[in-house]
């Protein structure tokens, strides 16, 4: 029956309702990629129900899968153990046989490995029994300690329980791009059939997850890290101490009281009975005494789901420390829209100024300290890399050796492949791959830790060793330098950020992108503001370890649009074959009639709208685009939003309306609301929630006004009366202008191939653009029974190439309007219903978004009702 699941697929799946039947073929189609071991892109509309469309398809084929290879592992080992009692060793080859030595021993040997392979088999089967035993155990809460699980599982087995949990299972890797993706996807979970018989853990940053109060309050996450892994290497010494070795002089060392074995697998053991978010995990946490942070890795060779951050998995070195194997994995890339764009940026690296001062200063002195205790390679490691960031600040305009008061430092930014930039910091003799497994193995950036106090204030002043010895005048004229970078940098920022304990972790990181290939990035220079900057140019080199590693990778969206130069960048690019990629998209569960994307390429006054950068700024223009919301304000009832191409404009075109009395007309029709310095997003947010809400009562709805790419324009659900009309002001193209972008132009064109009469550099601004406003377009349209519009404007949507880039279920009904009238008629016709309040209102959505806390969701949804049901009473 298994084999035949997995050979034709599911014909049902498990699931909490009646499925729709875009959901069926999305989970049929994932059940197979995941079986035939594919690269699948699967695109599929908010609001159809993805992430529990990808938790039963994903799950239904691991449980298939499971049993399967128990199935075949029970075969094996009945043949396993009845080759065991009929094993006889055959005649030495000196016995009288016919059949010549070579063939003796050949035969010989192959039993012997066909008893090995065998025997492996039994222990695998054994070593499974006793982990789904254990978990079974967990799942009833059966109260064992360590030493009573140990003794349950050795009793038929002489095998510890420490190599238990370490072995890996089959496993589904899901990530995603926020915190908050990731907690709506394990409450999917934990209401999927699968809630009461998988394995789950939710992994995070020690930020995040770490439950010591007087680490958390140390604020930025590399003082955090820092701190913590200090904590540990105290604990080891204390260990040692314990043991009888001799403890140096000195002030008690602390160690963290909530990293205690026992007490992380006790943690372990819970979180893997049952499927928690991070909330819960550090709730967990703090009533156990335990430290999330190990607990969860510590079952995540044991947990069947695997539920992580994009930088997690995406980056090797991170995936390394976190304990994360991929070797014939499953992983599953949601909101996958901006995996090139996330790939570049975990990727890429920038060291300022002030991080190189106090790298140079922090090593000097270490190396200063200990000189005499290092072994000479261990110091020849430290002057090499003392001598790469001498050379660094060279490229940024310094001279070591020079009063910095009498250099002339240059201005400008330079962009350099990276053979270039080794060579112009007159470093390219340096071996940097020596020097990065020297930063693995020796741990150097968290020995400098001690060296910190050596800094007055937050750090503008720079500890110099005294001395006259000939290493120290060598150095001075740099160090003065240095410390003229930081207090220059401090000057321009105003001093507000706080300096990480150990700037070495990002030189680390920019040591090691110099080793990427040279034709794969550049490096780019800012002299003016004292900084360096890797930029990686073909996301695609790392991307290809994963798509290699893994059995079968996914790649989720609400709209992968346009498919063929997503695949053309980040899987041809990394040696995938066509054959080894399928698709999937699916439109929308509304109907029809449900949405209305308008394209307007004049206003009221017939203004022809052209939000190009030469002429969004005419006065005409912006009161046009009033012209526009105030007549859209006439006809739709709830919420509008209104989305501008970029801050700037939105500033300008707001100040404009106030100005002119425009923004004084649209408040009478409905409640304006914006973020500004005075007023951040959230409490817009608030401000425009509570509006809504109030609708029936006192007022009209309200308008929001957001920017293209802001934190409005994603993670933010605007569902029924939250978002009944989409304003798109312009095209956001990006800053054409940028270096990086030109040169990440100039990489396409050379290294893609050109087709459609466009090059891939023009076709990589045009997509840039096209994904932002299907990003921010789809906020609205969330439920099956969900309705908005959708206004366009701009006449350069009407352009077939631009429509074509829009998803489909919005392409097919968009219609393209020349003058205002007929749209505006359009619009009018809309049948525009007024739901009860509280029978279609998504406060879920609400309470989820502004606050992360349970309670303070509790609260404001309490708030926020009560006072809904108090304007009820006065009317």
């Amino acid at each position: 029956r298994v084999d035949e699941f997995m050979e034709n697929g599911r014909a049902q799946f498990p699931f909490p309702y009646q499925p729709y039947d875009i959901q069926e073929q999305f989970m049929q189609a994932l059940y197979s990629a995941l079986d035939q071991g594919k690269v699948g892109i699967f695109e599929s509309p908010t609001g159809t129900g993805k992430s529990l469309s990808l938790i039963c398809g994903a799950l239904s084929w691991l449980s298939d899968h499971e049993e399967k290879r128990r199935q075949e592992a029970a075969a094996l080992l009945q043949e396993g153990e009845a080759a065991l009692s009929t094993f006889t060793p055959q005649p030495s080859a000196s016995s009288s046989s016919a059949e010549p030595d070579w063939i003796t021993d050949f035969v010989q040997k192959k039993a012997e490995r066909d008893l090995v392979s065998k025997l492996k088999a039994r222990e695998e089967e054994l070593k499974r029994k006793k982990r789904d035993e254990r978990l079974e155990m967990i799942r009833n809460n059966v109260q064992l300690n360590v030493f009573a699980l140990m003794l349950r599982f050795c009793a038929a087995e002489e095998d510890t329980d420490d190599d238990l949990v370490e072995e890996h299972v089959t496993k589904i890797y899901y990530c995603s791009r926020t915190h908050s993706q990731l907690a709506q996807f394990v409450h999917e979970v934990q209401k999927s059939p699968f809630s009461k018989d998988i394995s789950v853990v939710t992994l995070g940053s020690r930020q995040n997850l770490c439950v010591n109060e007087e680490v958390r309050r140390l604020g930025s996450i590399q003082r955090i890290n820092d701190r913590c892994m200090e904590m540990q290497k105290n604990k080891h010494e204390k260990q040692h101490d314990e043991e009888g070795v001799k403890r140096k002089r000195g002030p008690a060392k602390t160690v963290c009281p909530f990293n205690k074995a026992s007490a992380l697998q006790k943690m372990r053991d819970d979180l893997l009975g049952t499927v928690q978010d991070i909330e819960q995990l550090v709730k967990l946490g703090r009533e156990t005494h335990s430290c999330p942070y190990y607990a969860t890795r510590l079952a995540i060779p044991p947990a069947q789901l695997v539920v992580l951050p994009y930088q997690m998995l995406l980056h090797e070195a991170t995936r390394r420390a976190a304990g994360v194997q991929l070797k014939g994995q499953v992983v599953i890339i949601d909101e996958a829209h901006n995996l090139s764009d996330t790939l570049s940026c975990i990727h890429s690296a920038e060291l300022t100024g002030a991080q190189l001062c106090r790298t140079h200063s922090q090593l000097s002195q270490y190396a200063d300290r200990y000189k005499s205790r290092l072994k000479a390679k261990n110091l020849m490691y430290i002057k090499q890399i003392l001598f790469v960031i001498e050379g660094l600040v060279r490229v940024l305009g310094g001279k070591v050796g020079q009063n910095p008061q009498s250099q002339t430092t240059q201005t400008g930014t330079e962009m350099l492949t990276i053979n270039n930039f080794l060579f112009k910091a007159q470093i390219d003799n340096i071996n940097l791959f020596k020097l990065q497994r020297y930063f693995e193995k020796s741990m150097i950036s968290r020995k400098l830790g001690g060296f910190v106090e050596k800094y007055a204030g937050s750090g503008v002043s720079l500890h110099v060793q005294s001395g006259s010895n000939k290493e120290n005048r060598r150095t001075e004229g740099l160090n003065r330098y240095l410390q003229t970078l930081q207090s220059n940098q401090g000057a321009a920022t105003g001093q507000r950020a706080v300096l990480s304990a150990s700037p070495m972790m990002q030189v680390e990181g920019f040591f090691m992108a110099l080793t990427n290939s040279n034709t794969d990035g550049r490096v780019v220079v800012h002299r003016q503001g004292s900084s360096v900057k890797f930029l990686l140019l073909n996301p695609a080199v790392h991307f290809a370890q994963v798509l290699k590693e893994c059995r079968a990778v996914i790649i989720a969206g609400g709209t992968m649009q346009p498919v063929s130069d997503f695949k053309q960048e980040l899987l041809f690019s990394a040696g995938v074959g066509e054959e080894r990629i399928t698709e999937f998209s699916c439109g929308h569960v509304i109907p029809p009639e449900n949405i209305l994307p308008l394209v307007l390429c004049s206003g009221p006054s017939g203004q022809e709208l052209d939000f190009t950068f030469q002429n969004r700024d005419s006065p005409r223009m912006m009161d046009e685009t009033g012209r526009i919301l105030s007549n859209i304000c006439n006809v739709v009832p709830g919420g509008v939003v209104c989305f501008f191409p970029s801050y700037e404009y939105s500033r300008r075109i707001i100040s404009h309306w106030e100005a002119s009395g425009a923004l004084t007309r649209l408040a009478n029709k409905k409640k304006s609301c914006h973020s500004s310095n005075a007023s951040p997003h959230h409490l817009a947010l608030k401000i425009y929630y509570y509006c809504i809400i109030s609708l029936y009562f006192s007022l009209t709805g309200a308008l929001l006004f957001s920017v293209v790419g802001g934190k409005m324009s994603e993670g933010i659900n605007f569902s029924d009366d939250l978002g009944r009309c989409v304003v798109m002001v312009g095209m956001p193209y990006p800053n054409i202008k940028s270096p990086e972008l030109q040169e990440k132009m100039s990489y396409l064109d050379k290294h893609l191939p050109h087709g459609g009469g466009r090059s891939p550099g023009q076709a990589l601004i045009e997509n840039l653009c096209m994904k932002a406003v299907n990003q921010s377009i789809g906020r609205a349209i969330r439920h099956r029974g969900d309705y908005s519009s959708m206004v366009l404007c701009d006449r350069r949507y009407a352009r077939p190439a631009t429509l074509s880039k829009l998803p489909t279920w919005i392409k097919d009904r968009t219609s393209t309007h020349a003058s205002f009238g007929p749209a505006f008629a359009a619009m009018r016709k809309v049948r525009m219903l007024h739901p009860s309040l509280f029978n279609t209102f998504s406060f879920h959505v609400l309470s989820f978004n502004l606050c992360s806390d349970p309670a303070r969701q509790h609260l404001w949804f309490r708030e926020v009702k009560m006072n809904a049901d108090k304007g009820q009473r006065r009317n």
